[in-house]
C-alpha cells in the first residue's frame, strides 16, 4: 500500500490497481531517464531526444509558473494532477510539505524518481474522488496547473467545474490560495492557426468544442463566472507569455505587456501548425486597442489575497551561471525591480550587477546618462534590488518616429543615444546590453534600467552603437527599412568591423546560453511543421504555365511545397529576368528554380547583401545541370539553382539579386549542349 523511492513516500491505498491512461512507451522511456539521470541532466537528453514528451515532462522552464508565488518553508502545498512532476520540484525547493496526487502510477513513480533527494514530498495515488475525503482543511496552497480543464472527467454532474471549484476550495485554509493555470478558449495562436492543445484539432476550442469530449478551457469572463458563482470575490488574473506551459514572462493587470514584447510566438513543439497571420503585429495592435487580456494564450488565476509580484521574466534558459529572474513587486504601495539568481551558481552574476552599478555610476557621474540605482541583499540566492522607474522605453521612442516615416527624427534621437553613453568611453568599465530597451526617458531624464552584462575593459561606442541597432533590428522586420547606411558613416564602421561585431554578438550569445539550446532551436530540432496558406494559395494561383520563377526555403527540415513560393513579375524582357529576395536569417538552404522546363541559363548578376556569390564554388552553390564560367545547362523539366547558406555571413535578414536570361529548349537539344559543355571540360 505503500512504496519509499529515495525520500519521496508513494501511498497506493487508494489506487484502483490499474492506471486508466497513459501516453504509452514515451512513459517508460521517460521513467528510465529519470531513473538513470539527474535533474540537472535533462536539458541534454531533452536535445538529444527531440521528442515533445520529453521536452514537456522534463523541461525546468515548466517550473516558472510556480516559482514566482510567494510560498516559503513554513507553509504546506497541494497539487492536484502532478503527472511527471513537472512543478513539483519548484514546489518541494520553496514549500515546508507538498501532497500530490496523480491517478497515475507511471507517472507517480517518473515523479518520485526524479525528486528522489526531496524529503518533504508525498505522492498519493489514485482518483481524486477517492482521495480527497483523506485530505486536511489547512494548506496554504492548493495548485491546479493544468488540470481545472478537466474538470467533466473529475467529478461529472451537471456544474462539473463548481462542483469542483467548491470541494477544492474546502482544503484551502483561511488565508490560503486556489491557484490555477488553464489555457484561454480565445487564445490568440489558436485564431493564428495553433491547434487546440488537448484535442489536437483546429479552432475546437473558437467554436465551443462542437466535438463535445471531456475537456473544456475557458475565456476570462468564463473563469470569473465560476469564481463568482462559487463565492469567491478576492482573485486576481495573470498573463503567462506564450502561455502557462513554458512561461518566459509573467504579466498583470498592474504591468500588461507593451507594444514589442510578445514577439515569441513559434511554439508549435507538438504539432504542425498554420500560421495565418504574424501574431506579433496582431499582439501589438491588440495591446495599442487596451484588448490584450481577452486574447492571452493562458490565464493564471490566485484565488485569495493578491501577491505582491505584479511581473516577472526568467532568463533559465541559460547557463546556470547566468540564470536569473527579474520580478516588478509591490512593497506598501511603492514598485521595486528585483533580480535574483535562480541556481546556487548564480550568486557572483548577481554581485556583478551591483558592482557594475558603483562603476558605471563613478563613469556618468557628470553626464546625461543616469545609472539606476541598486542595492544588494545577501542569502541563500542573493538578488538586487533596482528602483522602478516610470517612462518610456528609447524602443518606444524610435518606433513612434518609424512608424509615422520620420527616419530624419529617428536619427537624430540615435545621434542623441550615441553622444550620452560615449561619456568617458576609455575607462575601464562599459554596458555591453545598452541596447534601446533598457533606456527609460521621462522629460529630460535617460535612465539606464539593466546592465547586467557590464564589462570591466574598455568599449568603443560605436560597438556598443552598432549592436543595439543590431538587436533592434532583429526584433521586428518591419524596421528593416531603416537605411543603416548613415549609422554606419556616422559610427564610421568599415564593412570588416560590421563583420567582426556580428561574430562578437554570436559569440555573446553562446557564453550567455552555455551548451544549452534556445527554445527556437529545440523547436526546430522536433520538427514540427508551420504552414503558410497565403503562400500555398500563391503557390496554386501561380503554378498555371510556365513562365515563371520558383522559390523554396529550408529552415532545417528540407525543402517542401508549403515553404516555397512564386517571384512576382520576374521578367524585365522576353528572356530576360530581374528580381531581388529577402531571406531570413534562419534559412540553411535556399533553391532557385528558373524555369519549369529545360533551358540555359546566363547568370548576368548574382549577388547576396551587395556581394557577388561564387557560384563556381559546390560548397556555396549546387546545380542539378552542368555549369561553365557564368552559362548554366539543365536537361530536367525542374531545373534548379541551391544556395548553401551556412557558407555564407548570414544576418537577420539578408538580400539575393538575380539578374539572368533564361533560354527554354528541348530536352534534346539541352542534352547535346552539355555533352559539348562536358567535352570542353574534360580537354
Amino acid at each position: 500500500m505503500a512504496e519509499q523511492i529515495g525520500k519521496i513516500k508513494l501511498d497506493y491505498s487508494r489506487y484502483p490497481g490499474e492506471d486508466y491512461y497513459c501516453d504509452g512507451v514515451i512513459e517508460q522511456e521517460i521513467l528510465e531517464i529519470a531513473k538513470k539521470y539527474s535533474p540537472m541532466e535533462f536539458p541534454g537528453i531533452i536535445e538529444e531526444r527531440k521528442s515533445w514528451p520529453v521536452l514537456y515532462h522534463l523541461s525546468e522552464l515548466r517550473e516558472n509558473i510556480v516559482e514566482w508565488l510567494p510560498i516559503d518553508k513554513s507553509m504546506k502545498v497541494l497539487e492536484v494532477g502532478s503527472g511527471c512532476g513537472a512543478i513539483t520540484g519548484a514546489l518541494a525547493k520553496k514549500a515546508g510539505e507538498v501532497t500530490c496526487i496523480d491517478l497515475s502510477k507511471q507517472r507517480s513513480l517518473i515523479n518520485a524518481h526524479r525528486h528522489s533527494q526531496d524529503d518533504n514530498v508525498t505522492i498519493r495515488v489514485g482518483n481524486f474522488r477517492d482521495i480527497e475525503p483523506d485530505l486536511p482543511c489547512d494548506y496554504d496552497y492548493v495548485c491546479l496547473i493544468g488540470v481545472f480543464e478537466y474538470a467533466i472527467s473529475y467529478m461529472g454532474g451537471e456544474t462539473p467545474f463548481e462542483d469542483f471549484y467548491k470541494i477544492l476550495k474546502k482544503h484551502v485554509k483561511k488565508g490560503g490560495k486556489l491557484v490555477i493555470a488553464i489555457e484561454n478558449k480565445f487564445g490568440l495562436k489558436y485564431w493564428a492557426g495553433c491547434r487546440e492543445d488537448h484535442l489536437g484539432t483546429f479552432f475546437s476550442s473558437l467554436e465551443d468544442y462542437p466535438q463535445g469530449g471531456g475537456v473544456r478551457t475557458f475565456s476570462r469572463q468564463g473563469l470569473e463566472k465560476i469564481i463568482q458563482a462559487c463565492g469567491d470575490q478576492e482573485y486576481s488574473f495573470y498573463y503567462p507569455y506564450p502561455d502557462y506551459k513554458f512561461m518566459t514572462t509573467l504579466y498583470s493587470d498592474d504591468r500588461l505587456p507593451r507594444v514589442g514584447e510578445l514577439s515569441d510566438n513559434k511554439r508549435n513543439f507538438d504539432r504542425d501548425r498554420l500560421q495565418l497571420f504574424d501574431e506579433k503585429n496582431v499582439f501589438d495592435a491588440l495591446i495599442q486597442e487596451e484588448m490584450f487580456p481577452f486574447y492571452s494564450n493562458s490565464y493564471m488565476v490566485v484565488i485569495g489575497e493578491k501577491p505582491q509580484t505584479i511581473y516577472c521574466r526568467y532568463s533559465n534558459d541559460r547557463a546556470p551561471a547566468t540564470a536569473i529572474k527579474t520580478e516588478i513587486v509591490e512593497k506598501k504601495g511603492k514598485k521595486v525591480v528585483r533580480k535574483c539568481a535562480l541556481t546556487p551558481y548564480g550568486g557572483e552574476h548577481i554581485r556583478h550587477i551591483h558592482t557594475s552599478y558603483e562603476k558605471l555610476k563613478e563613469r556618468y557621474k557628470k553626464s546625461k546618462l543616469k545609472i539606476n540605482k541598486c542595492r544588494l541583499f545577501e542569502g541563500e540566492l542573493p538578488y538586487v534590488e533596482l528602483e522602478y522607474v516610470e517612462g518610456v522605453t528609447l524602443t518606444a521612442l524610435l518606433d513612434e518616429r518609424l512608424n509615422r516615416g520620420d527616419e530624419e527624427g529617428f536619427w537624430q534621437l540615435f545621434e542623441e543615444y550615441v553622444s550620452r553613453i560615449s561619456h568617458n568611453e576609455t575607462m575601464s568599465i562599459a554596458d555591453y546590453d545598452m541596447i534601446f530597451a533598457n533606456i527609460i526617458i521621462r522629460d529630460e531624464t535617460w535612465t539606464v534600467i539593466d546592465y547586467e552584462w557590464t564589462r570591466e575593459q574598455m568599449v568603443e561606442t560605436k560597438e556598443i552603437a552598432f549592436r543595439s541597432l543590431y538587436c533592434y533590428l532583429l526584433e521586428n522586420e518591419k524596421r528593416n527599412k531603416l537605411d543603416m547606411s548613415y549609422a554606419f558613416e556616422l559610427l564610421n564602421i568599415t564593412p570588416r568591423e560590421q563583420d567582426e561585431f556580428r561574430e562578437k554578438e554570436m559569440e555573446f550569445q553562446r557564453r550567455v546560453l552555455g551548451k544549452r539550446r534556445s527554445m527556437a532551436e529545440i523547436r526546430e530540432l522536433i520538427g514540427e511543421r508551420i504552414f503558410q496558406p497565403l503562400n500555398m494559395l500563391d503557390s496554386m494561383h501561380n503554378s498555371e504555365g510556365k513562365d515563371k520563377v520558383q522559390i523554396y526555403l529550408d529552415a532545417g527540415t528540407g525543402y517542401s511545397e508549403e515553404n516555397s513560393y512564386f517571384v512576382p513579375d520576374p521578367f524585365v524582357g522576353e528572356e530576360e529576368l530581374e528580381f531581388t529576395l529577402t531571406v531570413p536569417g534562419n534559412v540553411k538552404n535556399l533553391r532557385i528554380d528558373p524555369a519549369m522546363e529545360s533551358c540555359v541559363v546566363k547568370i548576368r548578376e548574382f549577388t547576396f547583401n551587395g556581394e557577388a556569390i561564387p557560384y563556381q564554388n559546390k560548397r556555396a552553390v549546387t546545380i542539378n545541370g552542368s555549369k561553365a564560367v557564368n552559362t548554366m545547362v539543365f536537361t530536367t523539366q525542374d531545373p534548379n539553382i541551391n544556395l548553401h547558406l551556412e557558407n555564407f555571413q548570414m544576418k537577420s535578414s539578408n538580400i539575393i539579386f538575380m539578374k539572368l536570361k533564361v533560354k527554354r529548349m528541348e530536352t534534346e537539344i539541352c542534352e547535346e549542349l552539355e555533352k559539348e559543355l562536358k567535352r570542353k571540360i574534360r580537354l
